[in-house]
């Protein structure tokens, strides 16, 4: 038998951002007949996510990321869906909060803290995943099941959050539909500057438009409040200022940053040169 969870409603994570973990993953259902022995190790330092430089974020976490690092949207061009997700660094492949294999944030996501179990559509319901390739996955540390075949203390609050954590990106994807539909998103262009001199342009990533937020209509602005959606509107845009704290972490990399200029590509600027372009 697999082990399900019990959700309200539904949520896709197929659609969710595409995670880089160290090696290639493979997540299976969890059996409690097939998996029985297997135990996973719960202390480790987040090395799976040394390489990895963004991850989902959810709305009921912004207010603690946004303490620690940048939340940021991105658009994924096959379904045409924005997502969020929370920055650890500004390439691919490189992780400012990981580092001398240690995580150095004081907030870890949960999307990182579920790792190595997901929760997945299974058949007509939701149900719990592993990755069968992930290291900390073998014979000690703490058991999944116990000698009746229940789901384990230890399991049973790992279901427990992914739960939190589906239910939670059901609520963000409410969040993020109304701010499309407002129209308050713009790209934003990070201008990189290296100690070394060299620079470089982050593309790619989204945020909320201060202006346009204040240009809309009272009654806007107070069904946002009474949603508390606008709370999460303001910890967002605050959440950038965690930029700074990017410079601060990469000073003991090989790769320090000087400085990052935040640009934001107003819709009229795009349209200006799409303008240009075409005469």
């Amino acid at each position: 038998m697999r082990s399900a969870l019990v959700f309200w409603g539904c949520v896709d994570r197929q659609k969710l951002i595409k995670r880089q973990d160290v090696m290639t993953t493979n997540y299976i259902p969890l059996d409690k007949n097939k998996h029985s022995s297997l135990k996973v190790n719960p202390e480790h330092n987040f090395e799976f996510v040394k390489d990895t430089h963004l991850a989902s974020a959810t709305l009921r976490e912004y207010a603690q990321l946004a303490s620690c690092m940048p939340i940021a949207f991105i658009n994924d061009k096959q379904s045409g869906h924005f997502h969020t997700i929370a920055m650890f660094g500004l390439e691919q492949n490189s992780n400012l909060y990981y580092q001398d294999g240690k995580w150095k944030g004081h907030i870890v996501p949960l999307n990182v803290q579920r790792y190595p179990f997901d929760v997945r559509p299974d058949g007509d319901k939701l149900g719990v995943f592993f990755d069968e390739n992930s290291s900390l996955i073998g014979e000690t540390g703490e058991a999944l099941f116990n000698e009746e075949g229940e789901p384990s203390e230890y399991l049973n609050k790992q279901q427990q959050m992914l739960g939190d954590i589906a239910n939670s990106e059901m609520a963000t994807q409410n969040f993020v539909k109304e701010i499309v539909d407002l129209d308050l998103l713009d790209e934003i262009q990070l201008a990189v500057q290296y100690v070394s001199g060299e620079t470089r342009n982050v593309t790619g990533l989204h945020s909320i438009n201060e202006k346009r937020v204040n240009a809309l209509p009272d009654e806007k602005v107070l069904a946002l409040r009474k949603s508390g959606h606008l709370g999460a509107i303001y910890t967002a845009m605050l959440s950038l200022g965690q930029l700074n704290r990017m410079v601060q972490l990469s000073s003991t990399t090989d790769k320090p940053i000087r400085s990052i200029q935040l640009h934001m590509i107003e819709k009229k600027d795009e349209e200006t040169k799409e303008e240009t372009t075409a005469s």
